[in-house]
This record gives structure tokens, C-alpha cells and sequence, in this order.
């Protein structure tokens, strides 16, 4: 991880341009050769970012950010840098489920027909270099599919599954990879964003899942 907190302004070009006016900046690379530009306000949302595969090129006060498919380009021109450090992180452990995502996710690795006839479970926390997937498994026609299992499935979520199908898709063995996002509730928002990337959603039914039925409960 580098932080690097500079007087700099930024350019995007791409499929649409967009710029940030000089002024003081936090910029953030990381290992996966991401890079995030944030201000000092908007809680985790960066200003401007670009996902990998991508690669820095600082050339003196001009620093190009360029997409390794798309071409599109981040240009920071820099003012003055006010500090530059780097630290090894090393690999997350990932996040911890709670007592309901981690049940859903056993759930639903037991009953994976839920996600459509002809489902094959791979096998549970499929480790990435990012963190581990909930579930890869292998749909009807043999094509490998990451699912992200959320309690409350919200924009961070199809977020973090974005970032594991981008690593997972760099794999021969596996690629092409698709991704499902599977929630008890998924908000609006983040549905829209997860058709947008090319992700399935699919609401879950924890009790059905348990083999509940509504009129007829029974304990288990």
C-alpha cells in the first residue's frame, strides 16, 4: 500500500473526461495496482479511481494511470507532494461472516440447485489474493460462476465481488467468470449497479433455505 497525500489536479480520459481542480489530495495505490483519489470528505468514496489491470507511470510532476484493456487514463499533475509512504500490508484475511451470512453461505453451498438447475458447487472460500470468494461453483453449461452472499446486499458488496471477478477472470483455468450477488434483501441501488456490471442477483430465502415452511414451521 502507498499513500501519497499531494497538491495535484486530475484528468480523466476515457469514455467520458471528467477534472478535478488543483487542491490537496490523498492518492491511494495498492498492490493490485489499483489507484483511488480521495478528498477529505465523502466517507470511503474516492473522487476518481481506476480498477486493474492497470499501471503508474510517473513521469516528473506527471503521473499517467493507464487501463491495461481499456486505455483509459488517469493524469495527475502534481503540484507539490506532502508525503509518500509505503507499506506491506501482506494478504487479508478477509471478512468475517456473521452468524447469518456465514449460515447462508453453508446453506447455500448445500442446496446450490438454488441458483438454477444444473449447479455444481466448486467448493466454499475459494481463496483470492483479495480475500476469499463465498462460493464457486459451475452452472448448467459447465462455466464458472463466483457468488458473494450478503445478509443486506448494498453497493459495497457488488463492489468486493467486481474486485474478485476481475482477479478471478485473470485466470485461464477458470475465465470466463460471472458473478452472482445473493442477498436475504438487495437494495435498489445496488442492483441497478450490479445489472449495469453484468452480475445476477438472486434474493435468498433463509428459512426456505433451512427447509422451513412458512405455514408449517418446525425447528431444526
Amino acid at each position: 500500500m502507498r499513500l501519497v497525500i499531494a497538491r495535484c489536479s486530475v484528468d480523466y480520459i476515457g469514455r467520458l473526461t471528467a477534472h478535478l481542480p488543483m487542491a490537496p489530495r490523498l492518492i491511494m495505490i495498492k498492490a493490485d495496482n489499483s489507484v483511488s483519489i480521495h478528498a477529505d470528505d465523502r466517507a470511503f468514496k474516492p473522487l476518481n479511481w481506476m480498477n486493474p489491470p492497470c499501471k503508474l507511470k510517473e513521469d516528473g510532476d506527471t503521473w499517467t494511470v493507464t487501463h491495461g484493456k481499456t486505455g483509459e487514463k488517469l493524469v495527475l499533475t502534481m503540484e507539490e507532494i506532502l508525503h509518500d509512504f509505503s507499506h506491506e500490508l501482506g494478504v487479508d484475511p478477509g471478512l468475517i461472516k456473521d452468524g447469518v451470512e456465514a449460515h447462508l453461505q453453508e446453506l447455500l453451498a448445500e442446496h446450490i440447485t438454488t441458483l438454477g438447475d444444473g449447479y455444481s458447487l466448486i467448493r466454499r472460500e475459494y481463496m483470492t489474493a483479495i480475500g476469499p470468494v463465498d462460493i464457486l461453483c459451475r452452472d448448467s453449461s459447465g462455466a464458472t460462476v463466483a457468488v458473494e452472499i450478503k445478509r443486506r446486499g448494498e453497493i459495497d458488496g457488488v463492489e468486493q465481488l467486481t474486485r474478485y471477478l476481475e482477479l478471478l477472470n485473470r485466470d485461464p483455468l477458470l475465465s470466463p467468470v460471472r458473478g452472482v450477488f445473493a442477498a436475504q434483501e438487495i437494495k435498489p441501488q445496488a442492483r441497478v449497479l450490479a445489472t449495469d456490471r453484468g452480475i445476477n442477483c438472486v434474493t435468498l430465502d433463509y428459512d426456505a433455505l433451512r427447509g422451513i415452511e412458512p405455514e408449517n414451521p418446525t425447528l431444526f
